[in-house]
C-alpha cells in the first residue's frame, strides 16, 4: 500500500499498467479515508487524495497542532518524508505566521517545467490549527485554482477537528460529572473521616481498584487517613506505610505519579511506586496530589489489581476529582481539629510567614509595629486633660424692672457692647407723670389753704395743712424717683450678655423681671466642663492653653483658680465644672465663646497619655464582670 501512495513515475502516466495503478490507487485511498482507525490514519489518506486531486503536484505535507500557540509538527506526507524539502517546510512557517494562503516559486528557465510551492492554514472558529502546504509543476491549472482546491479540502480538515473537539467536549463533560458526584459524596458526610471514607470507597467502585486511599500532610509526612472499603485499619501494616511512602513521592514533586508511566509521559521518580507495585504484586499505581491554597496539602493514591493499568482517561479523572474536592476536604479536616490545634497551627504558620521566605508587606508591618511600640515605650510627652470650655464674664450684673409697667422702647440687644450710661431700654412713664401732675396740682392747693389759715391766725389748722403739704412733697419726690427709673442705663462697660426687648414693646413687666444681663469686657472666667476620668489630675494653679471656636488661630493661656466638689451631667456623661483665668485676654474675646481647654499635667510616655483611658476602663469591665 505505500508503494501505491507514492504513486506511478512520469513515464507510466501514458501506459494501460499505469491507468489501471491509478484506478487501484484512488480505490485504496477512499476506502482508507473512509476506514480511517485514528487521526492519523485519516490525514494521512486525506493528503493522498489531496495530492491525487490537483493535477501537477509532487509532494505535500500536513502540520497541526495545539490551536494558536503550538508546537506545530508535520504528521502526514506525501508520497513520503523524504520528498518534502526545505522549501516546502518554508512556506509552511509563512502561511502558519501570516496566518492566511501562501505562494513562493513559479517560472522555470531553459525549458524547464515551474516549481510552485502553496500552503493553506486550517483555521476553524478563528483559531489555527494547522497548515497544508504542496508542491506543483507545471502550470496546468495555476496557483490560484490549486488554492481553492485545497480551501474545499480543508473541510474535511475541519470536519475531523470538530470530531475530535466534540469527543473532548463530551470527555471532560463525563468527567465533570463524575468529580462533582465525588464532591457530593464529600459534602453528604460530616466529618473528615465520614467523607474520605465515603470518598475512597466511591472512586474504588467507579474506577475499579483496590484499594484507593486518601492521605494528609502532617509535620511534612504523608498520614493515610482512609482507605476504600475500610471503616478501620492499622497504620503500622506494610501495606499502608508503602501507600503513605507514595504519597510523599507525588507530594515532594507536587505532581501526578504514575506505575507504570505511559508512552510519551512526562518523567516522574516513581521509586516508592514501583516498590509498592513489587510487594504487593499490584497492577498500576497512581498518586494525585490534593492542592489548597497553592500548596500540597495530601494526596489520593489508586492501586490497580494486578494485570491491569491507568490509561490517560482514568489518569485525567482522578486529577479532576482531586482538584475538585481537595479544598473541602482540607476545610473539613482543618474543621475536624482541636481548639487548641487550631490556635497553635495559626501561630506557627503566621510565624513561618514572618520568619520564612517571601511575605514582605507582612515583614515590613511587623517591623513598623515594633518600632512604633519601642517609640511610644521610650518616647515622652507632655500629657494634657482635653476639656470643653466656654468663656464667662467675672461678674455678671442683671438689669430687671423697678416697679410694674410697660415697656416704651429698647435700644440694646443680647451680643452688643455698651457704654456706661448708656440707655438699655426705657419704660412708659404716662401714668406717673400723670400721677405728678395731680400731686403738683394738690400741693399747690394746699399752699393756697395753708397762707389763708396763717391769714386768719389760725394755727390748728395751719399745722394740718402743712403736714398734707410735706406729705405731697414726699409723694413728688418718690413719683420724680420713679420717673427717673424707667430709664434703664448700663451700670458699667460691658457686654450684653442676654435681653431682647424688641419683640416685647407694649408689652407688661412686673417688679423683679429680668431684662438684660451684662458682663464686663475686660475680664473673664473660663469655665471648665472636666471629665470625671480626668478631675484626679487637675490641681490649682495649674496653666492650660483655651482655643474658642470663633479665635481657633488664637490661643489664650490660662491658671486654673477654683475646682467645684460637687458633679454635673451634661450630654450622658458626668463632669466636674473647674474655673480658670485667662493671662492675657484677647481682644476680640466676647462672653459666651466656646472652645476647647487643654490643661496641662506633667510629662508621660506617650503610650501612657495615649492608652490610659482605655487601660483603666478595661479595669473597669474586668472589676464589674470578675468574681
Amino acid at each position: 500500500m505505500n508503494e501505491m501512495l507514492k504513486g506511478p513515475t512520469p513515464g507510466q502516466a501514458g501506459s494501460a499498467s499505469g491507468t489501471v495503478s491509478f484506478a487501484v490507487l484512488d480505490q485504496a485511498l477512499w476506502q482508507k479515508f473512509r476506514n480511517a482507525a485514528g487521526p492519523e490514519e485519516f490525514v494521512e489518506a486525506w493528503l493522498a487524495l489531496l495530492c491525487r486531486q490537483v493535477p501537477g503536484v509532487v509532494a505535500g505535507v500536513a502540520v497541526l497542532g495545539e490551536p494558536d500557540v503550538g508546537p506545530f509538527t508535520p504528521v502526514a506526507w506525501w508520497p513520503d518524508k523524504d520528498v518534502v524539502g526545505v522549501s516546502l517546510s518554508a512556506i509552511a512557517e509563512k502561511s502558519l505566521a501570516q496566518r492566511q494562503g501562501a505562494v513562493t516559486g513559479g517560472g522555470g528557465s531553459d525549458g524547464a517545467q515551474a516549481v510552485r510551492q502553496i500552503a493553506q492554514p486550517l483555521i476553524v472558529d478563528g483559531r489555527i490549527y494547522g497548515v497544508c502546504a504542496v508542491s506543483s509543476v507545471g502550470d496546468e491549472i495555476g496557483a490560484g485554482e490549486t488554492l481553492r482546491r485545497m480551501q474545499w479540502a480543508a473541510g474535511w480538515m475541519e470536519v475531523l477537528l470538530r470530531r475530535q473537539m466534540q469527543a473532548d467536549d463530551q470527555e471532560a463533560r463525563e468527567r465533570s460529572r463524575i468529580a462533582f458526584d465525588m464532591l457530593a459524596t464529600v459534602l453528604d458526610n460530616n466529618g473528615i473521616t465520614a467523607a474520605s471514607t465515603a470518598l475512597v470507597t466511591e472512586l474504588a467502585l467507579r474506577l475499579d481498584c483496590d484499594p484507593v486511599s486518601v492521605g494528609f500532610v502532617r509535620h511534612r509526612r504523608c498520614s493515610v487517613a482512609a482507605v476504600s472499603h475500610a471503616a478501620d485499619f492499622s497504620k503500622k501494616i506494610n501495606l499502608i506505610k508503602d501507600i503513605a511512602a507514595a504519597m510523599d513521592e507525588a507530594v515532594d514533586q507536587r505532581s501526578i505519579v504514575l506505575h507504570p508511566a505511559r508512552e510519551g509521559w512526562e518523567y516522574r521518580v516513581s521509586r516508592e511506586h514501583e516498590e509498592l507495585a513489587r510487594e504487593h504484586k499490584t497492577g498500576g499505581v497512581l498518586t494525585v496530589p490534593l492542592q489548597f491554597d497553592h500548596r500540597s496539602i495530601g494526596a489520593i493514591t489508586f492501586i490497580k489489581p494486578a494485570g491491569r493499568e491507568f490509561d490517560e482517561a482514568e489518569v485525567d479523572l482522578c486529577d479532576a476529582v482531586a482538584a475538585v474536592v481537595g479544598p473541602v476536604l482540607e476545610e473539613k479536616r482543618r474543621n475536624d481539629r482541636n481548639i487548641l490545634v487550631k490556635i497553635w497551627e495559626a501561630s506557627a504558620r503566621q510565624v513561618e510567614r514572618l520568619l520564612g521566605p517571601r511575605y514582605f508587606g507582612r515583614k515590613l508591618a511587623t517591623v513598623c509595629f515594633a518600632a512604633a511600640a519601642v517609640w511610644l515605650s521610650l518616647a515622652t510627652t507632655n500629657h494634657a486633660v482635653t476639656s470643653p470650655a466656654i468663656v464667662r464674664g467675672t461678674i455678671q450684673r442683671t438689669i430687671v424692672a423697678p416697679f410694674n409697667g410697660y415697656v416704651a422702647s429698647e435700644n440694646v440687644r443680647a451680643g452688643e457692647t455698651v457704654r456706661k450710661g448708656d440707655t438699655l431700654a426705657q419704660l412708659d412713664d404716662q401714668d406717673l407723670s400723670f400721677e405728678r401732675l395731680r400731686l403738683s396740682t394738690s400741693r399747690q392747693q394746699r399752699m393756697t389753704e395753708y397762707d389763708r389759715a396763717l391769714a386768719k391766725y389760725d394755727r390748728a389748722e395751719a399745722a394740718i395743712i402743712k403736714t398734707q403739704i410735706e406729705q405731697a412733697e414726699a409723694q413728688l419726690k418718690l413719683i420724680d424717683e420713679q420717673l427717673r427709673r424707667t430709664r434703664l442705663v448700663a451700670p458699667f462697660d460691658g457686654f450684653v450678655v442676654q435681653g431682647d426687648l424688641s419683640q416685647s414693646i407694649g408689652a407688661a413687666v412686673e417688679r423683679g423681671q429680668e431684662l438684660f444681663r451684662i458682663a464686663p469686657l475686660d475680664t473673664y472666667r473660663v469655665v471648665i466642663d472636666v471629665d470625671e476620668s480626668d478631675i484626679g489630675d487637675i490641681a490649682l494653679n495649674q496653666a492650660g492653653v483655651l482655643r474658642v471656636a470663633s479665635l481657633p488661630q488664637e490661643p489664650m493661656s490660662y491658671r486654673i483658680e477654683q475646682i467645684t466638689a460637687l458633679s454635673m451631667q451634661k450630654d450622658g456623661r458626668n463632669f466636674f465644672q473647674v474655673e480658670a483665668a485667662l493671662d492675657q485676654p484677647s481682644p476680640r474675646l466676647r462672653p459666651g465663646m466656646e472652645g476647647i481647654a487643654k490643661t496641662a499635667i506633667d510629662r508621660r510616655l506617650l503610650v501612657t497619655s495615649y492608652a490610659g483611658k482605655m487601660v483603666d476602663w478595661v479595669y473597669l469591665v474586668l472589676w464589674r464582670w470578675l468574681p
